[in-house]
This record gives structure tokens, sequence and C-alpha cells, in this order.
């Protein structure tokens, strides 16, 4: 439970639809690697603490998949604009991605809280599809989810 604006409400939890396209965009591997950004990531998509040689299994991946998700989905509770599971999943799934820094400090926050429409919300999602200056075509690809997810 939560509350806004002195109203208890239930916490939002990101969806099994969430967590299944967070695994198909991050596919599992058991051996770290290079993302396309640079950074050494194992599992599904978890960076945290991830050196050359760290290696996992699908349930250590699991649990770190919940435990990544976890600070994101507290943030993104706290943003009232959130207020169907589609436009949460959304944008758990965008500050999974991006990295909820990025999400914090973004023009896309600042639209959403400002009550934004749904189109300027949905095109500046959009504009997430570079890594190291490069357009990816997953990056479009999850940017076009997240973009239907918060129109559902």
């Amino acid at each position: 439970m939560i509350k806004r604006e002195g109203v208890a409400i239930m916490a939002r939890q990101a969806s099994e639809n969430l967590r299944s396209h967070i695994k198909r965009c991050e596919s599992f591997s058991k051996k770290a690697y290079r993302c396309p950004a640079g950074v050494l990531t194992c599992g599904w998509g978890h960076t945290k603490g991830v050196t050359k040689e760290t290696t996992c299994d699908e349930a250590t991946a699991e649990r770190w998949l919940t435990d990544d998700l976890a600070p994101v989905v507290a943030f993104c509770n706290g943003i009232k604009q959130l207020n169907t599971q589609g436009r949460f999943d959304a944008i758990v799934d965008f500050a999974f991605n991006a990295g909820i820094g990025n999400l914090k400090e973004s023009t896309l926050l600042r639209l959403i809280r400002g009550g934004a429409s749904d189109k300027a919300i949905c095109t500046e999602l959009r504009k997430w599809v570079y890594a190291n200056g490069r357009k990816l075509d997953g990056l479009v690809k999850r940017r076009e989810w997240e973009a239907a997810q918060w129109v559902k």
C-alpha cells in the first residue's frame, strides 16, 4: 500500500506481461557479455556487480530480475500519472532499460508529470533508440512496445 493525496492505494507491481517482455528483449545469457551500450551484462539485463567472469543459471537470473526491478517499481509507484497497468509497465520497462537516473532527469518524466498528451509521451519515448550514437532496432522495437502499453 502507498498513500497518494492522503488515500491508501495498492502499489502496482511489474506484470507478468512486462517480465516476459523484458526477458524477450534482454535474452538470457548465463555468461557475462557487453551489451550494445558497452555495459557488462548477465542473466536478463542484470548489470550490478557483473564482471567478465560472472555466470548465472536461470534461477539466479530470475532473482536478479526481481531485485533489479524493485527500485524501478518503487520509484514508478510514486508517479501518480501511471494510473493504468499499461502505463506503469511502459515506464518501468523504460527505466529498467535506460536507467532510473535517466528517467528521473528526462523530458519524458516531465511530460508525464505535466499531463502531456499520449501522443507527446509516445513521441518522446520513441526518441530513446540510440546506444553509443547508433540507432538500434532492438531499442526501436522496445520503445514501440512501451508506446503501445502506454495507450492500452
